[in-house]
């Protein structure tokens, strides 16, 4: 891997890592800059959420968010799948309830955007 793809995989990780994080989620303009416009996400449930789906959801959910407690992450792995392409794969826990994940995200413009997610419940 060259010094380009480790900066754009620890950068990459980092915004999915912001993306967990209840001071983000309740951020909508951060949200907005971090979902591409084609975002889909096929959630653990087998939902299909477009992205203005998931903005109202997450607005919804800030107000319910307990406390400062990031959703935790375990085995992140990323890969750069081509010019501008990056897929990580992860098992998150969300007070107890686990799943393990996926997150292709695209580089647009000079900015990572999430532009897939999908999590199926362990």
């Amino acid at each position: 891997m060259s010094g380009m793809d480790t900066r754009d995989l620890e950068q990459v990780i980092g915004l999915e890592l912001a993306l967990l994080s209840p001071q983000t989620r309740r951020c909508a303009d951060q949200v907005d800059d971090l979902l591409d416009p084609d975002f889909r996400e096929i959630g653990a449930s087998g939902r299909l959420w477009t992205r203005a789906e998931m903005l109202e959801f997450l607005a919804e959910e800030s107000s319910d968010i307990d406390g400062e407690v990031p959703i935790g992450t375990v085995e992140m792995e990323g890969s750069v799948l081509g010019p501008g392409l990056i897929l990580l794969t992860y098992v998150s826990d969300a007070r107890g309830r686990r799943a393990r994940r996926s997150s292709l995200w695209r580089l647009s413009g000079s900015s990572w955007r999430l532009l897939h997610h999908q999590g199926t419940f362990l």
